[in-house]
Formats: C-alpha cells, sequence, structure tokens
C-alpha cells in the first residue's frame, strides 16, 4: 500500500538546498586558498590541480589523511567550530611535511545527522584557515547529511592532504646517526591528540571545564588550534641540511621519534630543555603518570627536527625568525631497541 503524501528526501533528513547555500557561504573562503596550479572551482566532482613538475627532475607525491578525534566532543559542547577546521588540516598536513614535502592541496569531508549551515560554515571556514597558513589549496570536499547516525548537532571530520617533493630532497630519516641533535618546536597545546583521557581527566576535576589555569580557563587552553608547522619547516629546508623530521602526535614523544629513526638509533631528550606548558601541568597533577603522558601527549613540543650538531644553533635561529619557539632538547645516540627516552 502506497502513501497517501509523496515522500521527499528532505522529509527522510537530507536536505539539498541547504547543501547548496552552504556552497555559497564558503566559496570566498575557499577562494582565498587558491593557488595558481587549481583548475576550476567548488562544485566539480572532483577538484583539479596542475602538477607544478616544471619546477621538479624526478617528484613525488606524498599523501596524509586524518581527523580530529575526540577533541570535537568538547568544541561541539563549547561553540568551538572555528577552531577545529585548522585542526583538521594541521593534524594532515604536519604529516605531509616531515617527508620534505610541500603541502599542494586538501580536500575535507563532513557528516552530520542534518546540516546546520551556520555550523557548517564556521567550520569551513577554519579548514580554509587552515589551508591559508599551510599554503595548501582547499579544491573541494564532501558535505554529507547521515540521519540517525549521529546526535543532534555533533558531526565527524576528515581530511586528506597532497604534496610534493623532489625525490632527492625526500626525507626518509636514512641519515640520521649517533651525535645528531634534536630540536624541539613548540605547540600550541594538546593539538589534536589524547582527548579521550583529557576528557577523563575532565570527568575527575572538581571543576571540570570550568578550572581556570593561571587565570585562563582551562577549556581555552584545551582546545588551542593545533600548529601548522608546513612554512616554517620549508623555510628551514631551503636553508640548512635536515636529516630528519617528526610530528608529534598520536603516541606523544616516546612513539613517534623512534619512527624516523634507523635501526640501532635511538634518542635521548632533556626533560628540562624546554618548558612545560600549564595545560600538560595540568594534566599530570590530575593523576596521569609521566611515563603515560610521554606516550599520549606531545608535551608541549609538536614538531622535532633533527640535524648535524654544527648547524643546530642556526637551525633554532631561523626557526625563531619564522616566529617559532624552539630548544635544543636531545640528540641521537646508539639504541638497539630504537627508543626515545626522556630524563
Amino acid at each position: 500500500m502506497t502513501s497517501k503524501t509523496p515522500l521527499t528526501y528532505r522529509e527522510s533528513g537530507v536536505d539539498i538546498d541547504a547543501g547548496e547555500q552552504l556552497v555559497g557561504r564558503i566559496k570566498s573562503a575557499v577562494a582565498r586558498t587558491s593557488r595558481p596550479e587549481v583548475l576550476g572551482g567548488l562544485g566539480g566532482f572532483g577538484g583539479l590541480f596542475k602538477l607544478p613538475l616544471g619546477r621538479y627532475k624526478e617528484p613525488i607525491l606524498v599523501a596524509g589523511v586524518d581527523g580530529v578525534g575526540t577533541k570535537l566532543k568538547l568544541a561541539v559542547e563549547h561553540d568551538a567550530h572555528d577552531q577545529v577546521g585548522i585542526d583538521l588540516v594541521a593534524m594532515s598536513v604536519n604529516d605531509v611535511i616531515v617527508q620534505g614535502a610541500e603541502p599542494l592541496f586538501f580536500l575535507d569531508y563532513y557528516v552530520s545527522q542534518r546540516l546546520n549551515i551556520d555550523i557548517a560554515t564556521r567550520v569551513i571556514e577554519g579548514i580554509a584557515r587552515g589551508c591559508e597558513l599551510s599554503g595548501a589549496a582547499l579544491i573541494g570536499g564532501e558535505t554529507a547529511e547521515h540521519p540517525g547516525m549521529h546526535a543532534k548537532d555533533e558531526y565527524d571530520l576528515a581530511g586528506f592532504c597532497v604534496g610534493i617533493v623532489e625525490a632527492d630532497r625526500l626525507l626518509d630519516g636514512s641519515s640520521i646517526s649517533a651525535g645528531d641533535s634534536i630540536i624541539g618546536i613548540a605547540s600550541s597545546g594538546p593539538h589534536s591528540n589524547g582527548f579521550s583521557l583529557i576528557r577523563k581527566v575532565l570527568e575527575q576535576s572538581p571543576l571540570g571545564t570550568d578550572t581556570l589555569i593561571n587565570g585562563q580557563p582551562i577549556i581555552d587552553q584545551l582546545l588551542a588550534p593545533t600548529r601548522i608547522y608546513s612554512k616554517s619547516i620549508l623555510h628551514l629546508l631551503e636553508s640548512i641540511e635536515v636529516k630528519g623530521l617528526a610530528h608529534i602526535t598520536g603516541g606523544g614523544i616516546t612513539e613517534n621519534i623512534p619512527r624516523v629513526l634507523p635501526i640501532g638509533l635511538g634518542a635521548q631528550l632533556k626533560r628540562s630543555a624546554w618548558p612545560t606548558l600549564p595545560v600538560f601541568q595540568w594534566i599530570e597533577d590530575m593523576g596521569v603518570e609521566t611515563k603515560e603522558m610521554l606516550r599520549t601527549f606531545n608535551c608541549g613540543i609538536g614538531m622535532v627536527v633533527i640535524v648535524k650538531p654544527e648547524v643546530t644553533e642556526n637551525a633554532v635561529s631561523i626557526l625563531n625568525s619564522c616566529g617559532e619557539e624552539a630548544w635544543i632538547v636531545g640528540e641521537i645516540v646508539k639504541d638497539k631497541n630504537n627508543q626515545a627516552k626522556v630524563i
């Protein structure tokens, strides 16, 4: 038996008109991210990008994909939709740059139960801002409505970045040797990692998200956007020889540095070599042990640079000139277990 009332996609929970309105709202933000290699505009079936092959003899493409994780939960609860777009771009771009690659373009995926145009606009404008900061063009994306699969006003994000590097400048860590210096570049906070643990800490905190650290709400420190390092790192790569880079992402300091080390080498860092951000001290004071901190969070270092000892001071100076806080935090040592240790 058929229904007397015609069924529509909109009544089923998917509003095509809202999606079209969103595209109209974000066009100017997306346009600000454009590069000369971008072909066409929004609305096509695929984003078009002409590779700058004239600049490369043997180009290699480097791709990265990531999300924001459960940081989104806190962002939604505290109306911080403008910032998570930057987080999304940063997580993929920072992975791509550790190979020595210049970020070229970015695509995003935004999914919710029912599209809230105002919230989606804020999120995607943040994504566009992240692309501006990284130098990548936002060439497309997907906005989906999944009725019945997400809670009201909640959404999820994923992002995909592609970069390019000359084959003989690809960074794979193979030239790293014992005695090389380790430089740490400051993070803005937890970035987008460890938030399942952070949310558990907040549950046990007497004041929760109302906690103040040095007079500043803890939630502002937790939700600070992930720092994007691409432009600073690209400038550094043009200036000196860099042997290796490590993005201190999920897995913290002790799990990420070994990912770029040759077999038989480890890293030894001095914890006193860089300042402790108040947000990390608060997390530790709430009962998270030091070992767990180091394998979960960046603990104040968002990116690690490995260089020859003789260029270390110059490398720090160059990073400082790019607006980065950077410190000499340790050295590469012989270690058959390929571990990163913080003493």
